[in-house]
């Protein structure tokens, strides 16, 4: 294992990694009134003796990084920071860069004149489902774009770290397009009160703080494990957290409402899509790479983590949809999410949760069409992304 000149702290006291010439570890001593250890350039010594598993945040300057990438590693690897576009370990990544970049769109290029026409025609129903959903939409958006820059610190493949720079920008495009939505069809005042109602929704702040809270315990403690449950988090987020509100707004299209936010979600739409194989595809190496991580007593967390998004999801459709809004019912939202449920469990090798839930509800296949945004086309379902004539076709199981 090859990591920086980093401090450690294990207390208030700092102990220094000793670096050889090759880079790797030659010893550590951290010591306090329960235990003390050296540590030795061996690997498996080292997960023996770091019960704790720490993982390192990188150094911006290391010239003394190795630049090697056959050793190259998402976490812990002692990076040099730069970008070679010639030299990826991942070869996935390549793919899914392009795909990112061409995937670029401008919110305000969309009209969104009729809307505001139709806004104040909507159902009482369907414009308190457009204003909660788009509340929840715009924090999901903001915790992101302010959470990926933080696991990125921790990530020491470069290539890696490249795409999460671009979902971070993605992240920021969506909450634009949200803005310009609110401030299309509503006042001022009518704007902030949507905007916060993920803070004085009880429903709205229960769902947040279940991925708040994971994204928090790696600010404050940064682990292997807790790394992998950020991963998850995110995964959760992009795979099942948004698509109760989706299947809203596509409603909405297929019943001539509402086109330019209809429009706006598509486009959306397809950018986690690329969110969603890229966490996925990082969740896929840390098995290569971290297999203790990935242990029956691990993978029962990981399932419960999933299980209680996909149960989330369930109970926040069923609450801001109900079966009041014409085309949509609380079944048709439960059938939908615990598919999707099952589709991203097993994306991860992982099988199935949810018997009976294996192919797509047949009341649901109208989605698929809406998925199909400008010339790109996304299907969720399937998880096949095929990027418009610019790019050559790219394809990837989900």
């Amino acid at each position: 294992m090859s990591v920086p000149n980093l401090w450690i702290r294990r207390t208030a006291n700092p102990a220094p990694l000793k670096i050889g010439k090759n880079g790797q570890i030659t010893g550590i001593l951290i010591s306090d009134c329960r235990q003390s250890c050296i540590m030795r350039s061996n690997s498996s010594h080292i997960e023996r003796t770091f019960p704790w598993k720490k993982i390192w945040r990188k150094p911006l300057f290391n010239p003394e990084g190795d630049i090697d990438v056959r050793n190259r590693r998402l976490i812990n690897f002692n990076t040099t920071n730069i970008n070679d576009f010639n030299n990826m370990k991942y070869e996935w990544v390549s793919d899914w860069y392009r795909q990112a970049m061409n995937n670029f769109w401008v919110p305000e290029e969309i009209n969104l004149n009729q809307d505001k026409s139709d806004y104040p025609h909507l159902t009482p129903e369907e414009r308190t489902a457009y204003d909660k959903i788009l509340s929840f939409l715009v924090y999901l958006d903001s915790l992101q774009s302010a959470n990926l820059p933080n696991i990125s610190q921790y990530v020491t493949a470069n290539e890696v770290n490249l795409c999460l720079s671009i979902q971070t920008f993605q992240e920021c495009i969506h909450s634009q397009s949200y803005s310009y939505m609110l401030d299309t069809i509503c006042n001022p005042t009518e704007r902030n009160d949507i905007l916060y109602q993920w803070k004085t929704d009880p429903h709205l702040l229960r769902r947040n703080e279940f991925i708040g809270n994971l994204y928090n315990e790696f600010i404050e403690k940064q682990t292997k494990e807790s790394f992998l449950r950020v991963c998850i988090a995110n995964f959760i987020l992009e795979g099942i957290y948004f698509y109760s509100g989706f299947m809203f707004f596509y409603n909405l299209g297929r019943n001539g409402k509402m086109p330019g936010s209809v429009q706006e979600i598509r486009y959306i739409n397809r950018d986690e899509n690329t969110h969603l194989w890229l966490f996925r595809n990082i969740l896929l190496e840390l098995q290569k790479e971290e297999p203790a991580l990935f242990q029956p007593k691990r993978i029962e967390e990981i399932t419960d983590m999933i299980k209680e998004g996909v149960t989330q999801e369930i109970a926040w459709g069923q609450y801001v949809i109900g079966d009041n809004i014409p085309g949509l019912n609380s079944t048709m939202v439960e059938d939908y999410i615990k598919y999707l449920g099952n589709l991203r469990y097993s994306s991860l090798g992982l099988g199935t949760l949810y018997d009976g839930y294996d192919k797509e509800p047949e009341s649901m296949k109208w989605v698929a069409q809406y998925a199909d945004a400008n010339m790109v086309k996304t299907d969720f379902f399937e998880a096949r992304s095929t990027a418009y004539a610019k790019s050559t076709a790219i394809e990837d199981d989900l």
